[in-house]
């Protein structure tokens, strides 16, 4: 099987489909037959063909509005071709149209020939392996699992979209050797790709990397990818594939829960979409990260200060000059501002101390970093969904001037 999630959307689609088109038949509509003269075996002579698929289309906007249809709909659009797969079943239809009738030509193959409208396995298995067969000809399916740390989530399976999922170790039926499985709340990341041109483990390398950041501006536990992933290509052996995702530093898990899976689903859409590529953010966005991979808070210390730097201080100027100010700006209310310029310039002084050695890891130092790296995080991921402008210094300086306003009595 190519694709569990399209085949259990439509296991589900034609679940519900079978219950709405019984209920039509149980009510007095008629299914048309037409005669069909060839000579069988069993009816030499001729026999009545019922219209199944006719029955199915004159309902298609009934069948449009079950719960499960925009879910199936997308799944095989998402096909890599789909127009293939109507040519087989004998129908055309618009772009914009196509999912909508591979969805009738797929309940046509489910029922072909028969009357009575109930879900049985061994067709729509039959249908599936038809689907499948002719929408992934001549492309080749790879398959990557790489382990999540830092993330627990309370499903099974969280599905991200576009072939990539988070999904409990312990439920998968056929993992590579190397996988946390003895651990009940291990997860891993799987990522199906299509490909025609033989790129796909190159994509997905950028897939999981979008992933990773994504994950790193979601919790403060700062999720992080395995340092190997494992691919295979239609189910060929099992390959180990190094990941540069660098190490994730002693900390507490984060605990997806069920109601915060559609809002890191959005999220993790937006990184995807909006992650620059150059320039002052996504510099700054690479050296935070780089600073979640660090050994000790020590050694994040001078990544996050220089993505601030990158960010906010005055860019004319050399060292951090104004980027405490404007982070405490952006970061905090303005009764609060003082106290967090503070820490943030306590952080700044902290720096050349530690180059020299004069400091040592110590639960007080790695609270000030980690408050330095979560306002961080706070800026970058607010910008990357966007709520806050990219211009950080502007929206600073106007957030300052604001606040030093008088207001009238």
């Amino acid at each position: 099987m190519h694709n569990r999630a399209l085949h259990d959307s439509l296991a589900a689609f034609v679940q519900e489909a079978a219950w709405q088109l019984a209920e039509e038949v149980s009510g007095g509509a008629e299914i048309p037959f037409e005669l069909d003269a060839t000579p069988t075996r069993n009816a030499p002579l001729y026999c009545y063909r019922p219209l199944t698929g006719r029955f199915i289309a004159q309902r298609r906007t009934m069948l449009s509005r079950l719960p499960s249809y925009p879910q199936a709909a997308r799944g095989l659009a998402a096909l890599p071709d789909l127009p293939a797969y109507l040519v087989k079943r004998g129908r055309r239809a618009p772009a914009h149209e196509m999912p909508d009738a591979a969805l009738q030509a797929f309940l046509g193959a489910v029922w072909e020939d028969v009357t009575d409208f109930v879900y049985d396995e061994a067709r729509f298995a039959a249908a599936y392996a038809e689907l499948e067969e002719v929408s992934y000809s001549g492309c080749a399916l790879s398959l990557v699992i790489t382990p999540v740390d830092g993330l627990v989530i309370e499903s099974d399976e969280v599905a991200l979209g576009e072939g990539l999922s988070l999904v409990r170790a312990a439920t998968l039926t056929d993992a590579p050797h190397g996988l946390p499985e003895e651990d009940p709340h291990a997860t891993v990341a799987v990522l199906t790709l299509e490909s025609r041109d033989g790129r796909a483990l190159e994509q997905a390398g950028r897939r999981l990397r979008r992933l990773q950041t994504a994950l790193r501006l979601w919790d403060d536990a700062e999720p992080a990818l395995g340092p190997t992933a494992h691919a295979r290509t239609d189910g060929s052996p099992w390959l180990a594939i190094p990941l540069a995702t660098g190490i994730r530093r002693p900390s507490e898990d984060c605990l997806l829960n069920a109601d915060e899976e559609d809002p890191l689903r959005a999220f993790c859409g937006l990184v995807a979409r909006r992650t620059p590529r150059s320039g002052e953010l996504a510099w700054a966005l690479r050296r935070f990260e780089l600073g979640c991979e660090r050994g000790s808070a020590l050694e994040a210390l001078t990544d996050w200060l220089l993505a601030a730097r990158a960010l906010l201080a005055n860019a004319d100027q050399p060292g951090y000059d104004g980027a405490a100010e404007r982070l405490a700006a952006i970061c905090a209310e303005q009764h609060d501002r003082p106290a967090l310029e503070a820490r943030v310039r306590e952080a700044i002084s902290l720096e050349r101390a530690a180059v020299v050695g004069f400091v040592k890891s110590s639960p007080q130092v790695e609270e000030l970093v980690a408050e330095l790296g979560g306002c961080l995080r706070a800026v970058l991921r607010d910008v990357l969904c966007g709520h806050l402008d990219p211009n950080l210094r502007k929206v600073a300086d106007e957030l300052r001037g604001a606040g030093s306003v008088e207001q009238p009595a």
